[in-house]
């Protein structure tokens, strides 16, 4: 199956001159074990920090540091490098062993992964400012829902917990189901006094912060 690079390049709005860059940064260490995307997800995700610590500064300048850090960490996860990922189809491009597959499924980690090593080709390819300007532009609405900071669910629930029983929530990993590339996770946690309250989720955190939250709207 040939890939055809132009269109992502139409895509993102920015021409490579070294095509074999852009190609690197799109192939998975399963179909090349030494010409792979491995270093470039390494500099992309130091890139992308670095973007977006720089953003969060100019716009919450008078900003704690604990609440900055809620909302960096927000923006460069692999959920949401998932999420451009998935909105730059970046499946279509991927090179893995099974690229020749009519059915190739590319799991969430990959496409997080070969996004953080997009951002790193962009970098090498053009350097700081227009790798800055594709990370601003395709993270805008992410940077514009970082205004609400999210609460985070397990720590309030431990705050509380800490509070009134002096230990910790229990969390318990009830199952795990689904295929490798899209499972299931089911979590449920318990104060001292209350039964556990469970939760699914794409992942055990997910699921723990889902049970987190069921947890804190049934005893409040």
């Amino acid at each position: 199956m040939k890939i055809d690079y132009f269109n992502l390049e139409k895509k993102i709005e920015i021409s490579f001159k070294n095509k074999d860059l852009l190609i690197r940064s799109l192939t998975h260490k399963s179909f090349d074990k030494k010409k792979n995307n491995e270093k470039m997800e390494f500099l992309g995700d130091r890139v992308l920090g670095l973007v977006m610590a720089k953003k969060l500064l100019e716009i919450y300048p008078n900003e704690k540091e604990g609440v900055l850090d809620k909302k960096f960490a927000s923006l460069v996860n692999k959920k949401t490098c998932l999420e451009i990922a998935k909105k730059l189809e970046l499946e279509k491009f991927i090179l893995t062993f099974n690229v020749k597959k009519k059915n190739n499924m590319i799991e969430d980690k990959v496409l997080a992964d070969s996004c953080e090593a997009l951002i790193g080709s962009i970098y090498l390819e053009k350097g700081f400012s227009i790798v800055e300007k594709f990370i601003l532009s395709q993270w805008s609405k992410h940077i514009k829902d970082s205004v609400v900071t999210k609460v985070d669910a397990k720590t309030t629930l431990q705050e509380l917990s800490l509070k009134k029983f002096k230990k910790l929530p229990i969390y318990k990993l009830i199952s795990n189901t689904g295929p490798k590339h899209k499972p299931i996770f089911k979590v449920g946690v318990k104060l001292s006094d209350t039964k556990f309250y469970v939760s699914k989720g794409k992942s055990k955190k997910d699921a723990e912060q889902n049970a987190a939250i069921l947890c804190l709207n049934n005893i409040r």
